[in-house]
């Protein structure tokens, strides 16, 4: 039996729902209800979404949650999964004890998400090239529509979920071997907001994820509403481990804003949606916070307690930037 062969039966082990067809056709068969479908795709590469020495188990959780994510933005609840595999070049084993690895964290990603593998493909890479991984999510959009990036309104309030700058911080952990293991598994292991996109996307008038940075990904919320976001630098929620490791001045959160690969929901509402949204926290068991507002405009506009500042240069992640 080939390495690829190999490979596609142990993913077979995982594809048990019937769409998947035992991953033995062509194509996946998904039967819906009606509604409409949220499609996404992300894909990672090895040396520029996930290190090399990173737990194959942990790259499988964050292939899967950086789609999942993706449709948390979108209000929508999975309902499946298309996998890409580029398994690594060399021998014509390959990287048999990785592979193993990785099946076993997809296995244990996808019961903790309670969402099926339905199919994909995958190619042998070069010798010496990187690991390249892609994942097609498929999601059933909730009944009040997918709320879109550029829905946001002058007077609307900007918010953002959970905590921002931990998987920065982590990623600087795991390049260095050492440090705070919660931090460092931000990064390697983020969390999409699944349930707290379905509650919130019915009293948003914008959402997306941010994965490439508060500031950056705020700016493209802007961009596409034609608007200005201000932002209160001092509003951004940090969490005690983060401030614990790099403090809480100026220099510390922009780092934070600018970080990337938190994964976690910026959403735009109007003002009378506040009190539901501070409702949510509860039942959601998680922080939601106002760090600014939209207004008449383009671009950024930054403050913090000592008032109005200049933009820093780098706004967040962007690939050949």
């Amino acid at each position: 039996m080939t390495h690829e062969a190999a490979f596609i039966a142990a993913l077979r082990a995982l594809a048990t729902d019937p769409a998947a067809r035992g991953l033995r056709d062509d194509a996946a068969v998904l039967p819906v209800a009606a509604g409409d479908l949220v499609l996404t795709h992300d894909m990672l590469v090895e040396g520029v979404h996930f290190l090399p020495d990173d737990p194959p188990g942990d790259v499988a959780w964050k292939l899967v949650a950086v789609n999942l994510s993706d449709l948390a933005a979108k209000g929508a609840a999975p309902l499946g999964l298309l996998m890409g595999c580029g398994l690594a070049g060399g021998g014509p084993d390959g990287d048999d004890t990785w592979d193993a690895g990785f099946v076993a964290g997809l296995g244990a990603t996808l019961a903790a998400f309670a969402v099926p593998l339905l199919g994909g493909d995958t190619v042998r890479m070069p010798p010496g090239g990187p690991r390249t991984l892609g994942l097609t999510a498929i999601g059933r959009a909730p009944a009040c529509g997918a709320p879109i990036r550029g829905g946001a309104r002058a007077g609307d309030v900007l918010w953002a979920s959970g905590t921002i700058g931990d998987a920065g911080a982590g990623l600087a952990i795991a390049r260095a071997g050492r440090g705070d293991a919660t931090l460092r598994d931000r990064y390697r292991r983020p969390a999409p907001r699944l349930a707290a996109g379905i509650a919130l996307a019915p009293h948003v008038t914008a959402m997306a994820d941010i994965s490439d940075g508060l500031l950056i990904d705020a700016g493209r919320m802007a961009e596409a509403s034609g608007l200005r976001a201000a932002i209160d630098l001092d509003a951004v929620p940090l969490s005690p481990a983060l401030a614990a490791w790099g403090g809480q001045d100026r220099a510390a959160r922009l780092a934070a804003a600018t970080a990337g690969d938190d994964y976690e929901l910026l959403f735009a509402a109007p003002p009378s949606a506040t009190a539901t949204l501070l409702a949510l926290r509860q039942p959601l068991a998680l922080n939601l916070t106002p760090i600014g507002w939209f207004e008449a405009g383009t671009g950024l506009a930054l403050t913090d307690r000592a008032g109005a500042m200049p933009l820093p240069e780098r706004l967040g992640y962007e690939h050949g930037a």
